[in-house]
């Protein structure tokens, strides 16, 4: 059940008056009354055709938000986690009476949430790991040569002329004109790029597959065709030695050999291993010590963490060129689905949320103001911006402080 405050707010006397006055003036300056020209109605008049009540509500409107403001004074002793539901429970000619009611932040009782037991992983590398990511790190370095002589091999760029054929007759997109396709990367339908695997440039070739059964186009699904394909040019990726020159193209500082290289990859294996170790450490205290916690939380606060994983996902799939709206229909699915599925996901970042601050309140953790300006200083400094651009994307001094309060609490886990 949520745990509510209602603050009522009277506003009446003369400031009901002048709230009166203003909306009176505001209106007759709009509201045109037939025989007399906007605002030059006698306010009896124009209040017989502009209605009474509707002035009241006018006059209402413009008390909000003084009224607003006294019931913040009025609940700044108690914390609240959701903008408040506001209601007008009686206007008249004498006055108007808002009802706020606050949503409050629940109650946490915490379990047990020193001394664990839960342990850290270690992490090592081995030589075979060092080995497959230099492989890597020179794969990005690999030039495509064309590759004059020999024949087309896995992993090699073929630039092909084809045009698929369906009971003898060409079919519509079936047809392609000097087309890079890589072996190997499943571009095509099944089958296809396998069955170009040794060919040679200039050689043509008929190749024999069937669409899948769930093919987009309705007269294709599960028929087998023959493409007709001529190799134009094939290219294979040339992979750098590991030389002077491949250390110089790498442009690091300090990697000049190959025991450099494999010393700093090994670094940086470990370092991101360890990120990884860390987080799941604290992912599986957290989930061991909320384990314990017992706290209602209410709808409210649910609704604006699904809400706020919901603009994320979307900033998300912005930076991959789609929109929410394409993801749903993409998926067969709406809002609604998306928001029962996560359901489950904000109610535990919410519990851990309000957990971490309970432990912060009974271990008494405060962050100095030279604390959380140190602290902003520092990563102002590690996204290369000022201090004044960091806090302003990062929400102020005061989300520092909160963000170093929840770090601390987690220490306290840790124990």
């Amino acid at each position: 059940m949520e745990n509510n405050k209602v603050i009522k707010i009277k506003v009446d006397g003369e400031k009901w008056k002048k709230a009166l006055d203003s909306a009176y003036s505001k209106a007759s300056s709009k509201f045109q009354v037939d025989g007399f020209r906007k605002g030059k109605a006698p306010r009896d008049i124009f209040i017989k055709k502009y209605g009474q009540e509707r002035l009241n509500y006018d006059a209402a409107d413009l008390c909000l938000g003084d009224a607003y403001d006294e019931m913040v004074l009025q609940a700044k002793d108690v914390e609240i986690v959701a903008q408040p539901d506001i209601t007008v429970s009686s206007v008249d000619e004498n006055g108007v009476e808002f009802l706020f009611t606050l949503v409050l932040k629940p109650e946490v009782k915490l379990g047990k949430y020193k001394g664990l037991g839960v342990k850290k992983d270690k992490v090592s590398v081995s030589d075979d790991e060092v080995s497959h990511e230099i492989e890597h790190l020179r794969g990005h370095f690999a030039e495509n040569v064309v590759k004059d002589n020999g024949v087309l091999e896995n992993g090699d760029e073929a630039i092909i002329d084809f045009e698929g054929f369906n009971d003898g007759v060409a079919f519509e997109g079936g047809k392609g004109v000097n087309y890079p396709l890589v072996i190997g990367s499943n571009t095509f339908i099944p089958g296809f790029e396998e069955q170009l695997i040794g060919m040679k440039v200039s050689e043509e070739r008929d190749i024999n597959v069937t669409f899948p059964d769930d093919y987009h186009a309705e007269d294709l699904k599960g028929k087998d065709v023959v493409f007709k394909v001529k190799v134009n040019e094939i290219k294979t990726k040339r992979i750098p030695e590991l030389n002077a020159d491949f250390f110089e193209d790498l442009g690091i500082d300090g990697i000049d050999s190959k025991e450099s290289l494999e010393k700093q990859v090994k670094e940086n294996l470990l370092a991101r291993k360890d990120a990884e170790a860390e987080n799941k450490y604290i992912d599986d205290l957290l989930s061991k010590a909320a384990s314990g916690v017992d706290v209602s939380i209410p709808d409210v606060m649910i609704n604006e963490e699904l809400s706020r994983m919901i603009r994320q996902y979307d900033e998300n799939l912005k930076m991959q060129g789609l929109s929410l709206q394409q993801f749903y229909k993409y998926t067969n699915s709406t809002e609604d689905d998306f928001k029962e599925k996560m359901r489950d996901e904000a109610v535990t970042r919410i519990t851990y949320r309000l957990m971490l601050e309970e432990i912060a309140n009974v271990e008494k953790i405060e962050i100095s103001d030279e604390a959380a300006d140190e602290e902003a200083v520092n990563m102002a400094s590690k996204y290369n911006v000022s201090k004044d651009e960091f806090l302003k994307e990062f929400g102020g001094i005061d989300m520092v402080k909160y963000d170093l309060k929840m770090r601390k609490a987690i220490d306290v886990l840790k124990g």
